[in-house]
């Protein structure tokens, strides 16, 4: 410094003094500056005084020299001093050199400068809240200096100035929340505890309403929350606390739709305390915002619909989230499948775009109701535009929820309780807005399908549940049923028509004598065929599936939906089927389900006497197809008792190739004839005289067995049979027993054993063509 300059109106001997090394001699300088000053002061002469600071300022506190800058701070704090209740005037030009200095590089020096600062703040109190953000910008860095005296002084001129800010109702809290908000991002802890402790301050103040802008720091807090300090974090949870607590008493002034995005994101961290908080949040803004979260629901059920697997390890976060998901689920109503100008206006916040409420300063982020079903985290948000009131419909973005539902069910690695959330999901969202999810049911039918393999016995019957629900509801009622699941199906678009209503377009369609379309019942859609046709082809190309849940399937089926439908259609589909030995096994495993179950008991009453329309149109439907499998053709000839036809279809078996697997289902057969199911044929045999085709079908059974088992099981029956030679009388013969069905006027019986003939035809070409190209195990028997 040139000692020559002119630094009046201070001395030379203050100017020496500030500028020596020793603080006590600068600190006599400071004395003498002060009563300087203070005779300005009462001159009222202000720019001497502005002249003084001035002077401090840029030849001191802003010199290259160390000693010189320590000087200017103790001399720009005794100017205040001496100003009082002025330093108001002058706070400009006392704290900007003084915040320089706040980023010197000897500690020392940052010391002192923390130390003015102190002694300016206190004097001038609420004067200096019009410069609380570059106070605030200056503490900030502070808090996080490496030298623990800068550090303790920091925190006493904090203390001050939370204080001032307390005791005072003129902050500026919409000047001071863009700096909050970028601050909050600091990944230094002493900075994190440094704007979570003014957080909480700021929200004790009666004056400040911080919710108001709580969607600018949501994000960051949480963040916080994730910090690896167990004081930090607890100081955070107490402020998220005290926020929620906040919310829940004041909701109506909550902007719940600008923070729903955040929590999304949050809720899908690894942090065990940040998810299980924002899931905790998620659940409360549910509950209180209501269908002002509906928009978001596709991102919501992307955070919450795996926490839904957590094992009992994260137990407490997959309770919050399964509370979360139905309370989410109860949101959609019948009115959501309204066309949106047609919905009804409710009061709620503006909402800001949902896709574009979060920005990512990398990327952008997903799992909001676009459907995405991956999210990430963001390092940043938004400005929000500010809540108003308006009446506006609440938009259900059901392209985004089923995209994410669709997405979740065809990961394989999604948990079995993730997979339940998933159907029920679609099964309500069919029941609550059927005709805008028929939109989507061809993208989500293939993977419904396919989960049908489930490993998971519940999880295969809430899929039935979904897939009963497309082929039944009304909305599902079209002239189209859509394209088929593959090109491989050889099924005529014709025949898969609904037919129309009433029971008179059923029987004698031409080319068919019998029954060739399903019956229409108020339950059955355009889905319901392509439904049957996929379910069989998955059972073909799935042998594995429909061995071991095939069953299982079909009797849920049975009970989802109508059973005559179900066997009905099958029946239909199965008489286009070119695979005959996908058939006659698909025919065998119907007839066991058909004749065992107890679930086809009203279906098996219906067809032991054939004495409607529908019976006899049924029957001949199902024999048609049953005629792929000669034993099962003659079990449902025992069934609807058809004795006569029965006992003709036996006397063809000796035109059949007889191997192992025709043997072992005839001995099946016996066994079954020994069960409840078949007590009312039994009993039949007392009446041998009105019966006698059937003891001729069963003597015939009896001639087919090798001496087995069976065999011995059927004579020793056969051989309770009342006075058996009545069975030669003419009179037998001639008479028109009662229970038989031969002379039914709709049924053609002699169509129907040409049509078994033919069937059966085909079935030994194609075995023989297997024969011929060396793949055919040649199972017959030599008698």
């Amino acid at each position: 410094m040139n000692p020559e300059k002119d630094f009046a109106p201070l001395t030379p001997n203050i100017v020496r003094a500030l500028n020596d090394k020793l603080y006590e001699k600068r600190k006599v300088a400071a004395l003498e500056i002060e009563k300087l000053v203070r005779e300005f002061v009462a001159q009222n002469n202000t720019v001497q005084i502005k002249h003084v600071i001035q002077t401090l300022s840029q030849e001191f506190a802003l010199s290259q020299h160390p000693h010189s800058r320590k000087g200017g701070l103790i001399g720009l704090a005794a100017c205040s001093i001496a100003l009082g209740k002025d330093s108001g005037l002058y706070l400009k030009e006392l704290i900007e050199p003084v915040l320089t200095c706040f980023n010197d590089a000897d500690s020392r020096l940052r010391y002192y400068a923390c130390e003015a600062l102190y002694n300016i703040v206190k004097v001038a109190r609420g004067a200096v809240l019009p410069h609380f953000n570059v106070l605030f910008d200056g503490l900030s860095k502070l808090a996080a200096d490496p030298d623990p005296n800068v550090k303790s002084g920091s925190e006493l001129l904090d203390r001050l100035l939370k204080d001032i800010v307390t005791e005072s109702n003129r902050f500026d809290l919409v000047g001071f929340i863009p700096l909050l908000r970028e601050r909050i991002y600091s990944n230094n802890q002493y900075a994190r505890q440094f704007i979570i402790s003014w957080i909480l301050v700021l929200e004790s103040v009666p004056d400040i309403n911080l919710l108001d802008y709580l969607p600018e720091i949501l994000d960051g807090l949480f963040q916080i929350l994730g910090d690896n300090g167990k004081e930090i974090r607890k100081m955070c949870e107490v402020v998220l606390g005290e926020f929620l607590k906040e919310i829940k008493k004041n909701p109506s002034s909550v902007k719940f739709a600008e923070m729903a995005n955040i929590l999304v994101i949050h809720c899908q961290t690894t942090d065990d305390l940040i998810q299980l908080t924002a899931m905790c949040w998620m659940r409360e803004f549910i509950q209180l915002a209501g269908r002002v979260m509906l928009p978001y629901s596709s991102g919501i059920l992307t955070a919450v619909l795996p926490c839904l697997a957590y094992d009992d390890r994260k137990k407490s976060i997959k309770e919050v989230a399964n509370v979360c998901n139905q309370s989410l689920m109860k949101l959609v109503t019948p009115e959501d499948d309204e066309p949106d100008e047609l919905k009804p206006v409710v009061l709620r916040q503006a909402e800001p775009n949902p896709d574009d409420s979060l920005v990512k300063q990398e990327g952008t982020v997903s799992g909001g109701p676009s459907g995405s079903c991956d999210s990430s985290f963001s390092s940043g948000i938004s400005v929000f535009t500010p809540a108003s009131t308006e009446r506006a419909p609440v938009t259900l973005h059901l392209d985004g929820i089923v995209q994410v539902l669709n997405c979740h069910l065809s990961d394989t690695a999604i948990g079995m309780m993730t997979r339940i959330a998933i159907l029920k999901w679609l099964y309500h969202l069919y029941i609550k807005t059927p005709r805008k999810m028929f939109r989507h049911t061809d993208s989500l039918f293939p993977i419904l399908l396919q989960t049908l393999s489930d490993e998971s016995d519940e999880v295969i019957l809430k899929d039935l549940e979904v897939l009963a629900e497309i082929a039944s509801s009304p909305a599902g009622q079209t002239d189209d049923p859509g394209p088929l699941d593959g090109p491989d199906l050889q099924v005529r678009h014709s025949e898969l028509q609904v037919p129309p209503t009433g029971r008179a377009g059923l029987m004698n369609t031409p080319g068919t004598k019998g029954l060739e379309c399903s019956p229409s019942t108020p339950t059955m859609n355009s889905y319901f065929y392509k439904f049957m046709i996929n379910l069989l082809k998955r059972f073909s190309s799935e042998r594995k599936l429909l061995e071991v849940r095939g069953a299982f399937i079909i009797r849920q089926l049975c009970l989802l939906l109508n059973a005559e439908n179900i066997f009905h259609s099958m029946a239909d589909i199965l008489l286009q089927e070119e695979d005959l030995k996908f058939a006659s096994t698909m025919v065998h495993t119907l007839n066991t389900i058909l004749l065992t179950s107890t679930e086809l008991f009203q279906l098996r009453n219906q067809l032991k006497d054939l004495r409607t329309l529908e019976s006899q149109n049924l029957f001949c439907c199902l024999y048609r197809s049953w005629c792929h499998n000669p034993v099962t053709t003659v079990s449902l000839c025992f069934l609807t008792q058809n004795y006569r036809h029965a006992y003709d279809l036996i006397q063809k078996f000796g035109d059949l190739e007889v191997t192992v697997d025709f043997l072992t289902e005839v001995d099946k057969l016996v066994q079954l004839i020994e069960c409840p199911i078949f007590t009312y044929l039994r009993l039949q045999l007392l009446d041998v005289k009105n019966n006698p085709y059937l003891i001729k079908a069963l003597y015939g059974l009896l001639m087919l067995l090798p001496q087995s088992s069976a065999f011995q099981l059927l004579s020793h029956r056969l051989q309770c049979v009342p006075n058996p030679e009545l069975l030669q009388t003419e009179d037998s013969l001639k008479a028109a027993p009662k229970s038989q069905k031969a002379d039914a006027p709709s049924i053609d019986y002699a169509e129907l054993l040409q049509h078994f003939e033919k069937v059966q035809k085909k079935h030994l070409e194609v075995r023989h063509q297997r024969s011929g190209r060396g793949d055919h195990l040649d199972r017959r028997v030599v008698l």
